[in-house]
């Protein structure tokens, strides 16, 4: 591995002109590509294997005229009235204005229809509160400004005449970016952290430039294959998240290295060459176990999920492929604006630096460390135990928007569980008098108890299938809301027994409920599966049984704490204010894998990295002590860097006015910061230091049957420079 990736970095170096053309090629290609293709189509989100789906795909095969019992794909608005302090709003005036209103929204563009509250019956039995639903003939994202200014000036008329108005739904629904400012200030704060610890504008700007360029090919890419593939534009969010970190950090592991393989003496060509191969097979086995972590998510079933993940990994590999073939080729176009202007210190200095001090101090203590580590992180993951999924709605949004304003009024003037009632679709085929046998199951649904109301069964043309809507007592996002499901769900078998007729439950609480559901079951097979095929990659790169084990473990911890701080912020409402956390309630469901899939794939970067140097140095002769000192002396700055960067750019999103962005963002960043600077910087020395020579044990037989792909760079130790070869690799036993 080290001889092949030496020799590809020798290439790219003296082709340096052939590889910066290619990649500009690439990019402005994609970029066509992308300028040119179709818009992606709006595939939705489906939950194959759930009822909530199964009652949706019944809904589109028995209804339809109109796609669904539930009115489409359009665009909805809910408008809701509410009558000033003391007052109804079926006093004449409040009325008059009202109905104005609603009239003047009816005759706008690309509406469908929209009810007056007052025929609809859609006014809360105190008269405060009336509502009515604006149904548009075209989705959310192709209504024209003339429609919705007329929803906007209807809506000043009626605040004009004294009501409160505001709007839910999806018409004038904000769109909170998760880009722009946030990426800017991540960037930003990238570029000063790489110039403190490279000390030069170049190298500083170099690795800004190639994860810039990945991001760019790998989204570009998106874009240009979404309509063949269905990739709706926000599935190159995560890829442009994942992309420029990654980006960054593998080409601050070449540079670092290219650097100190010039402060050894060697020439830029044959430091550039060395730098490939020896940091570039950490970055390829890095970039290997994002991919396992970021394909993965495929077992989880859903196609929305898996889509994202598989996209993000393509941005990863390009992120290696830039890395590995680009750098050394910038690096031969400028190979000393990347060196530091005081000069470069020799190799052989052991003055110590901030790496070396940690180490001897953790080598020193290693039990105390350990301990302490471990207690602190699993302290912190506590909350995790009382983790709730679920998929918040308006009701997340900041109180300055309409559309929270509007759930807020709709819940208090109808009941919280009115913002989440629950789709029924009764299937009564089967049944000898359809229609008594739908009566009697809505009777039995409303009897239920914590259904406040069930209203009146709408039939499909054939006249055997029925849909009708069921209140719950409690809000969308109340476990209660949830039990109710289940229980009308148990008692289903029951009610087919006596009417004939059978039923699913379904609606956006309900799919809601389900995609929580379907989660929590996968999370354990997607971290088996992941973490398995990892331990087997690690256990190939380190040649040890123990250390792909720790790795795991420390993966594991990390990732739990870091769930069980975002629980303790977002659901519990610790720190929420210090954050700008305004409502806290249930944990998106997508949250926990996503953070599975990416903070693995992030800690095994470090793991590979960090334990790489330590290795090199163990196989090169060093003791184990030594080698863990050695290690960390070279690595450590780099790692707390790329930590650093990554943190900078997942906090960008903590100032996101959007609560799941906010989530998003804190998750993020704090799972990098305990896992890299507890686990990678402390759990990792402390283990090895107590494990001594015992951390790179591995069975005789397993040894013989493992392939050796020297990732240390040993064959590059012993070959004069310039001439590697394809040989055999010798066996890494330490001598001293």
């Amino acid at each position: 591995m080290a001889a092949f990736l030496y020799r590809l970095g020798r290439l790219a170096f003296r082709r340096r002109w052939s590889v910066v053309l290619v990649w500009v090629v690439v990019l402005c290609g994609v970029g066509a590509g992308a300028a040119l293709a179709p818009a992606a189509p709006d595939s939705g989100f489906s939950m194959p294997g759930t009822e909530s789906q199964k009652a949706f795909d019944l809904l589109k095969d028995r209804f339809p005229d109109t796609g669904s019992a539930t009115g489409g794909s359009g665009a909805v608005a809910r408008v809701v009235f509410v009558a000033p302090d003391g007052q109804k709003v079926t006093a004449s005036q409040n009325q008059a204005a009202i109905e104005k209103a609603v009239a003047e929204v009816a005759g706008g563009e690309q509406v469908a229809g929209a009810a007056s509250p007052f025929q609809a019956h859609t006014v809360s039995q105190d008269a405060t509160t009336a509502y009515t639903t604006v149904a548009y003939n075209v989705a959310a994202k192709d209504l024209t400004d003339a429609s919705k200014q007329t929803l906007r000036q209807a809506v000043q008329h009626a605040h004009d005449a004294g009501l409160t108005v505001e709007v839910g739904g999806t018409a004038l629904a904000t769109q909170p970016s998760a880009g722009g400012a946030s990426e800017g200030i991540g960037i930003a704060v990238a570029a000063v952290v790489l110039l403190v610890t490279f000390g030069s504008l170049a190298a500083a700007g170099l690795p800004l430039l190639t994860a810039m360029i990945s991001v760019g090919v790998g989204t570009a890419s998106i874009f240009a294959l979404g309509s063949a593939f269905g990739l709706s534009a926000s599935t190159s969010t995560l890829a442009t998240m994942l992309g420029l970190a990654v980006g960054i950090d593998y080409a601050v592991f070449i540079v670092s290295r290219y650097r100190e393989e010039r402060a050894k003496g060697h020439a830029p060509q044959e430091a550039a060459s060395r730098a490939v191969g020896t940091a570039g097979s950490s970055v390829v086995f890095a970039g290997l176990t994002v991919v396992i972590g970021l394909a993965g998510l495929s077992v989880v079933g859903i196609p929305m999920l898996t889509k994202m993940g598989l996209a993000a990994a393509g941005t990863v590999v390009i992120a290696v492929l830039v890395a590995l073939t680009l750098v050394p080729a910038l690096l031969a176009l400028w190979p000393r604006a990347v060196l530091p202007r005081r000069g470069l210190r020799p190799v052989e200095d052991d003055r110590p630096n901030g790496g070396t001090r940690w180490a001897r101090f953790v080598l020193r203590r290693p039990l105390p460390v350990l301990i302490l580590s471990v207690v602190g992180l699993g302290v912190i993951a506590v909350p995790v135990t009382q983790l709730h999924l679920g998929t918040a709605g308006d009701e997340s949004k900041p109180v300055s928007t309409t559309e929270r304003r509007a759930y807020d009024d709709l819940a208090q003037g109808f009941g919280p569980g009115f913002n989440g009632p629950l789709t029924i679709v009764v299937d009564a085929r089967g049944a000898q008098e359809p229609k008594a046998a739908v009566a009697t199951a809505a009777q039995q649904i409303g009897a239920t108890e914590g259904v406040v109301s069930v209203s009146t069964p709408r039939f499909n043309p054939a006249g055997d299938t029925a849909v009708l809507s069921a209140v719950p007592a409690t809000g969308p996002a109340d476990t209660k809301t949830a039990d109710l499901v289940h229980t009308l769900r148990a008692e289903r078998p029951a009610i087919a027994a006596a009417t004939g007729a059978t039923f699913q439950v379904t609606g956006s609480t309900a799919v809601n409920i389900d995609s929580a559901q379907k989660v929590q079951d996968a999370l354990i097979p997607y971290l088996a599966i992941v973490v398995g095929l990892a331990f087997v990659l690690l256990l190939v790169v380190f040649r040890s049984v123990l250390v792909p084990l720790k790795a795991a473990l420390g993966f594991l911890l990390s990732v739990l704490a870091a769930l069980g701080a975002v629980v303790a912020v977002f659901q519990w409402g610790g720190l929420a204010s210090l954050l700008g956390v305004r409502t806290t309630g249930p944990i998106m469901s997508l949250m926990p894998i996503f953070m599975v899939g990416i903070v693995f794939g992030l800690a095994m970067d470090y793991e590979v990295f960090l334990v790489a140097r330590i290795r090199e140095a163990y196989v090169n002769g060093k003791r184990p002590a030594e080698a863990i000192v050695s290690g960390m002396s070279t690595s450590t700055r780099v790692v707390v860097a790329a930590a650093l960067i990554m943190m900078a750019v997942f906090s960008g999103f903590i100032g996101s006015g959007e609560s799941m962005i906010k989530m998003i963002g804190f998750g993020m960043a704090i799972a990098v910061l305990f896992d890299a600077f507890v686990v990678r910087m402390a759990i990792v020395p402390a283990a090895l230091a107590l494990l001594g020579r015992h951390a790179w044990w591995l069975p005789r037989r397993l040894d013989k049957a493992l392939p050796r792909l020297d990732i240390e760079g040993e064959a590059l130790h012993h070959q004069p420079a310039g001439t590697i070869h394809h040989t055999a690799e010798p066996t890494l036993t330490p001598t001293h």
